[in-house]
C-alpha cells in the first residue's frame, strides 16, 4: 500500500512537472517567435527605409519613455485618428511631440510607413518637421516637433483663443498653408496628395506659421500622373470633395476643394461640418455661396475681425475659397494660380461657379469605428466625423 502510494505521488508530481515545463516551453517559444517578428518589422522597416535613402533617425523606447515621463496624462496633448501625441523632452533638452499608434486606430502599420517615408523626404517651412521614430515590440511612434500652439482648431473655433488671430495673421495662415500645399503638388520631389487637409492638421509655430502635419494616408504621383481611384475612400466630413466621397477619384483638385473649405472657416471661424443658421439649413460652403449671390460676401466675416483690415483682401480671399470648393475639379485652381490670387490684388478673378456639397451635410451610413471617432462606411469609405478636442 505504502509503495503504491509513493508511486501515485510521483506519478503526480511527475505530470505537475511536465506540465510547468511544457508551459514555460510554450511561452519560450512564443517569446522568441514575438521576437522575430519584432526583429522582421524593425529590420524590414530599415531595410526600406534605407532602399528610399532616408536619414532619419530610430529612437530607443527607453528614450521616449523618459521623454515623456512614461508617457503621463499631464504630457499628453491631443489625440487623433493615429492614437494620443504627448510632448516630451530629449536628454539635451530638446523638446518633441511624440504620436503613438493607439491599438484601436483606424491607421496601422502601412499608414505608419506611408508617413515617415513621405515626410521624411519632405523639407519645408509649412511643413511639420519629422525627427525619426520608434518601433519596438508593439509600439510604433513617430517623434516630430514640438509645436507649442498646437493645431490652427484650438485656436480658429475657440470664442477666446480666436481674438489672438487677426485678420493679418489669419491671410498669413492662409498663404502659408497654399505655400505648404503647392510644395506638396509641384515643388517637391514627390507630386504628393495629402488626402486629409483640415485645421485640426494644421499647427501652429510660435510665431503662428502654420505647417500641414498628418501624412499618414497621403499618395504619391508618378511621372505624369494627374489622377487615382481608390476603393479606400479615408477621410474627414466636411472636407472631402464630391468626386473623391463619392467615388473615390482623387487628385491635387481634391486637396485645393479641402483648401478651400479651410480658407471659408478661417475666415468665418466656423465649421463647414455642423454649421448652423437660423435662416437655413445650408452648410458653411453653402451659406458663403449664399452671401456672394446676395453681393453681401462681407456677412461672412467673423465677428472678431473689426477694425482696420483691407475689406478687398478679405473679399478676394473668399472668392479664392468659393473657387477652390468648385463642384468640377477642372473649375477648381491649381495651388499656383491660388498663390498668385491670394499675393496680386490687381489679378482679375473669375467668377466662382456652384460649390460641392453646399447643400448641407451629405449623409452615409455611420458606423462607429473607435472611440472618439465616427466612420463612413460605404463601399470600402472611411470618414472622421469632428469632434472638439
Amino acid at each position: 500500500m505504502a509503495m503504491l502510494i509513493v508511486v501515485v505521488v510521483c506519478t503526480i508530481f511527475g505530470m505537475i512537472l511536465a506540465g510547468t515545463a511544457g508551459y514555460y516551453i510554450c511561452q519560450l517559444k512564443k517569446a522568441k517567435m514575438n521576437a522575430r517578428q519584432e526583429n522582421s518589422v524593425y529590420n524590414d522597416f530599415k531595410e526600406e527605409s534605407q532602399d528610399k535613402d532616408l536619414e532619419l533617425p530610430i529612437f530607443d523606447l527607453g528614450t521616449i519613455f523618459a521623454a515623456t515621463d512614461k508617457f503621463s496624462a499631464g504630457n499628453k496633448i491631443g489625440e487623433g485618428g493615429f492614437g494620443p501625441v504627448y510632448k516630451g523632452e530629449l536628454p539635451n533638452g530638446q523638446e518633441i511631440a511624440v504620436k503613438r499608434l493607439s491599438q484601436s486606430s483606424g491607421q496601422g502599420l502601412n499608414e505608419f510607413k506611408n508617413e515617415v517615408i513621405l515626410i521624411a523626404k519632405l523639407q519645408h517651412r509649412n511643413l511639420v518637421r519629422l525627427l525619426g521614430c520608434c518601433i519596438q515590440g508593439e509600439e510604433r511612434m513617430l517623434i516630430y516637433e514640438f509645436l507649442p500652439n498646437k493645431s490652427l482648431d484650438n485656436f480658429i473655433f475657440d470664442q477666446t483663443k480666436k481674438k489672438q488671430l487677426p485678420w493679418e495673421k489669419r491671410f498669413n495662415i492662409i498663404t502659408g498653408i497654399a505655400r505648404g500645399l503647392l510644395y506638396l503638388h509641384e515643388d517637391s520631389r514627390l507630386r504628393i496628395i495629402h488626402r486629409d487637409l483640415k485645421v485640426s492638421n494644421v499647427l501652429l509655430d510660435n510665431e503662428m506659421c502654420p505647417k500641414i502635419s498628418d501624412f499618414g494616408i497621403a499618395r504619391i504621383f508618378g511621372g505624369e500622373q494627374t489622377e487615382e481611384k481608390t476603393r479606400r475612400v479615408m477621410g474627414t466630413y466636411g472636407y472631402m470633395a464630391p468626386e473623391y466621397a463619392m467615388s473615390g477619384q482623387f487628385s491635387v483638385k481634391s486637396d485645393v476643394f479641402s483648401f478651400g473649405v479651410l480658407v471659408l472657416e478661417i475666415i468665418s471661424g466656423k465649421k463647414n461640418w455642423g454649421f448652423c443658421h437660423p435662416e437655413h439649413d445650408l452648410n458653411l460652403i453653402g451659406h458663403a455661396w449664399k452671401l456672394w449671390n446676395e453681393q453681401t460676401p462681407l456677412d461672412l466675416m467673423d465677428n472678431e475681425l473689426k477694425g482696420s483690415l483691407s475689406k478687398n483682401e478679405v473679399v478676394r480671399c473668399i472668392q479664392v475659397g468659393l473657387l477652390c470648393v468648385q463642384q468640377r475639379p477642372e473649375d477648381r485652381p491649381a495651388m499656383s494660380s491660388v498663390i498668385f490670387m491670394l499675393s496680386n490684388e490687381s489679378a482679375s478673378l473669375a467668377e466662382p461657379k456652384e460649390p460641392g456639397f453646399y447643400m448641407g451635410n451629405f449623409s452615409l451610413k455611420i458606423e462607429s469605428l473607435s472611440s472618439g471617432q465616427t466612420s463612413s462606411t460605404a463601399n470600402d469609405v472611411t470618414i472622421t466625423a469632428l469632434s472638439g478636442r
